[in-house]
């Protein structure tokens, strides 16, 4: 007997809606996976080494009546991980490319755990330095991995979401470490700072075995040993003169030889890496000018979350009185602030476009900074906890708009190499804005006259690092219109 014709087309529609159904909850499924999930557990494994390197500087005095050592000789705990750290970044893309990103990220995880177990356990000065050093080097493959991973597994339309959520430790990490080190060092130890990286990397590695994407290996280029060591001995040179610059225990004889190198090191690689796409860190990426503008112009935006930390730390701890953890409470507000941002950076960028959004936010980002110029021992908390919120909140979509705009019109073949080149600029502002904040309090003491930080001296520093991060708008004002409209899914 033969069926109905109308049942049989009202099954086959039933059959069609059910089927487009599944097919929907699956592409919402996979949305939250790439735009939440993944960007998370990445995140927790850069939460883990950012919060790590901000509250070691807050246990330095602790380490040093342990280990009995003086308190300035300490600074070498902060300056080896850096080193280590800038030194080993230009590799980390290409080995992510040659082992495949996945496996690079569980092994640098496991290496900063296995890392952070010998800080805590060392007995000596000289100990906690060596594991300081492994800990640098495995700290270079989170970042950049991490962010490859993500712009690899993720349809570009998706990806300024996916990269809001995980810029979002770069921005917390800093500003809560000192926080988490105060309340450490007060209830425990400072060995604990170290011991409770173990649970997270133990969770960082489960969840990114079952939920992070397989990034497969590719083919590479022979690696560039000779790019490697002229790029990580000028930045580490560098670095290290810049992290030392104010400090009166450092000869000032070596501080200029290690700015001699550096500058040697870094013209002698530009020389080598001109018109090469196979250099370890390819500068015919600044050719294309969204990543030109992102990166370059970004620089100077990144002078305000660098000197951040710094600068609040020397104004409401030694000029305004508070304790350590008085002033912790406080800064964290900029972490929340930058917290309250992730949601609302896509649907902003699509409406706006980035051009419009860096430029706007620029401004507004520096003059909320310079704003800051105006506390005073007598403004009210609540206000100075509000200020620090809303400057969060602009300063976080402002580091989210740079970063994917940096890989807008990047190919898959070149990801690799733009995060690698992106992540050793970030980290020497990062390093630049400290001593440049430094710096500027300096002058600023030497031309009052005086020999202790008050008010007076730290408030208008705020005013001027706000002023040179505008410098970023020249690069900003000249991209087009639809500049990273694939990355919005706009058409400006």
């Amino acid at each position: 007997m033969t069926d109905d014709p109308a049942k049989v087309i009202a099954g086959d529609m039933v059959d069609e809606e059910a089927a487009q159904a599944a097919s929907d909850l699956d592409d919402r499924r996979g949305r939250l996976v790439r735009g939440w999930i993944v960007p998370s557990i990445v995140g927790t494994a850069l939460l883990m080494s950012s919060l790590n390197s901000s509250s070691v500087t807050t246990a330095l005095p602790a380490m040093a009546r342990d280990l009995a050592v003086e308190p300035l000789r300490l600074n070498i705990v902060i300056t080896a991980y850096l080193l280590a750290l800038v030194v080993f970044l230009p590799v980390s893309g290409w080995l992510a490319d040659r082992f495949g990103a996945k496996q690079i990220l569980m092994t640098a995880i496991l290496l900063f755990a296995v890392a952070s177990a010998a800080c805590g356990l060392a007995q000596t000065l000289p100990q906690l330095i060596a594991a300081r050093l492994v800990q640098g080097c495995a700290g270079a493959m989170i970042a950049p991995v991490g962010r490859l991973i993500l712009l690899r597994s993720t349809p570009r339309h998706e990806l300024v979401g996916a990269l809001s959520a995980l810029t979002m430790p770069s921005q917390f990490g800093p500003l809560a470490g000192p926080l988490l080190g105060g309340a450490v060092v007060s209830f425990l130890s400072w060995h604990w700072i170290f011991y409770l990286n173990l649970p997270v990397a133990l969770a960082a590695i489960l969840l990114v075995r079952a939920f992070v994407p397989d990034v497969p290996a590719r083919a590479v280029t022979p690696i560039d040993w000779r790019g490697i060591l002229l790029t990580g001995g000028g930045m580490g040179a560098l670095i290290y003169a810049l992290d030392n610059l104010m400090r009166d225990d450092v000869p000032a004889g070596l501080l200029t030889a290690c700015l001699v190198a550096a500058t040697m090191c870094l013209a002698l690689y530009w020389r080598h890496a001109c018109g090469r796409s196979d250099a370890v860190v390819d500068l015919t990426l600044f050719r294309v000018r969204s990543f030109r503008a992102a990166v370059v112009g970004g620089a100077f935006f990144r002078l305000i979350p660098g000197a951040t930390p710094f600068l609040l730390a020397m104004l409401l701890q030694v000029a305004f009185g508070m304790s350590a953890f008085q002033a912790g409470l406080m800064t964290f507000m900029t972490a929340v602030g930058s917290l309250m941002m992730k949601a609302v950076a896509p649907p902003i960028l699509r409406r706006l476009g980035f051009r419009r959004v860096l430029l706007v936010n620029g401004a507004v980002t520096a003059a909320i900074f310079m704003a800051y110029a105006l506390f005073t021992p007598a403004t009210p908390h609540g206000l100075i906890m509000l200020a620090l919120a809303v400057g969060g909140f602009f300063r976080a979509l402002q580091f989210t708009s740079t970063s994917g705009l940096a890989f807008a019109d990047m190919t898959d073949a070149q990801m690799g190499r733009a995060t690698t080149s992106s992540a050793m600029v970030q980290q020497l502002v990062q390093s630049v804005s400290t001593a440049l904040a430094a710096a500027v309090l300096y002058v600023l003491m030497t031309a009052r006259g005086v020999d202790a930080l008050d008010a007076a001296t730290v408030a208008p520093s705020f005013a001027i690092v706000g002023a040179l991060s505008l410098v970023s708008l020249l690069w900003f004002v000249r991209l087009p219109d639809d500049a990273g409209s694939s990355m919005t899914g706009g058409t400006r």
